[in-house]
């Protein structure tokens, strides 16, 4: 009978170490101490990090996109994940969030009420944002039109609406490193920040495994579609034969050397890329030769 009590102090002591791993870990209080935003290279990250192809209505064209009242529907095997409102509505969007509070979500994937973010939200590409990009594309997105559309909830079924969870998933998979490390070019460094953090292209093209978490030892090899339709392609010089002049047409037009066209969501990351300046388009096209050949 004396064993009882120790048995339940030990699993009291598991739950109560559980909930302390488990718990969101916000950024440090001084992170954005004295930190301004530029709204107008703010704009430049906002279209680099596809946020309106996420975060736009659904079927939304030309100015429409930059509203971003949520609502697209993402499927994936853990459930469907809707898009929320991040419009700077004080209501219904974050138009209300400090700096502080964006940054939490961003870049570590906790909301203003202390809960995790399912990285159906890429925080785990975004966490390598500068603090100085995610100030700009504050100050640029508090700027675009306020919309009224409330949120709606996923749909996600148990165990994977418990969100105390996500401390585990977020304990094994979340990292901050750069997958391509080494010696780098400019070109190639510059790179690396939009396609590991910024244009977060390892969310998509990189297989995962059972638990969602990314296969970083097979980094841009092609992946199952997450909407269980099709597949998304390797684009490790294994698969991707372009050149790098070829790889910034496509990024600028869509046409590929075989004269085939963009399609799907890629149309979307695309048409970003083809906004931002060539000499960025050139270095993730360096950057993607930096990447190791992968089957």
């Amino acid at each position: 009978m004396r064993l009882l009590p120790s048995l339940a102090a030990l699993a009291l002591l598991a739950a109560g170490t559980g909930w302390w791993l488990t718990a969101p870990k916000p950024l440090p209080d001084s992170t954005f101490a004295g930190v301004t935003g530029d709204a107008t290279h703010g704009e430049q990250v906002f279209t680099a990090a596809g946020c309106a192809s996420c975060h736009m209505a659904p079927g939304a064209e030309g100015e429409a996109q930059r509203v971003l009242s949520g609502g697209q529907r993402f499927a994936s095997p853990f459930g469907t994940f809707l898009a929320p409102n991040i419009s700077p509505d004080p209501t219904y969007g974050i138009g209300g969030w400090t700096l502080a509070q964006f940054g939490n979500a961003v870049m570590r994937g906790v909301s203003p009420e202390g809960e995790h973010y399912y990285p159906a939200f890429p925080y785990s590409a975004f966490n390598k944002m500068t603090v100085q990009d995610l100030a700009d594309l504050k100050a640029f997105m508090d700027a675009l039109p306020p919309d009224a559309t409330p949120s709606l909830p996923h749909e996600v079924g148990f165990p994977f609406n418990i969100r105390r969870s996500l401390g585990g998933w977020k304990l094994l998979f979340l990292r901050d490193d750069w997958v391509i490390d080494g010696t780098l070019s400019e070109p190639e460094t510059r790179g690396r920040y939009i396609a590991e953090a910024l244009a977060h292209c390892g969310e998509c093209h990189t297989p995962r495994n059972l638990l969602g978490g990314l296969e970083r030892g097979r980094w841009l090899a092609g992946a199952p579609n997450p909407s269980g339709q099709g597949t998304i392609p390797n684009i490790t010089p294994a698969k991707l034969g372009w050149s790098e002049d070829e790889i910034v047409e496509y990024l600028t037009s869509g046409f590929t050397p075989e004269f085939d066209s963009v399609g799907g969501h890629m149309a979307h990351v695309v048409g970003n890329m083809s906004r931002l300046p060539e000499s960025d388009r050139q270095a993730v096209a360096a950057y993607l030769k930096k990447v190791p050949a992968s089957e």
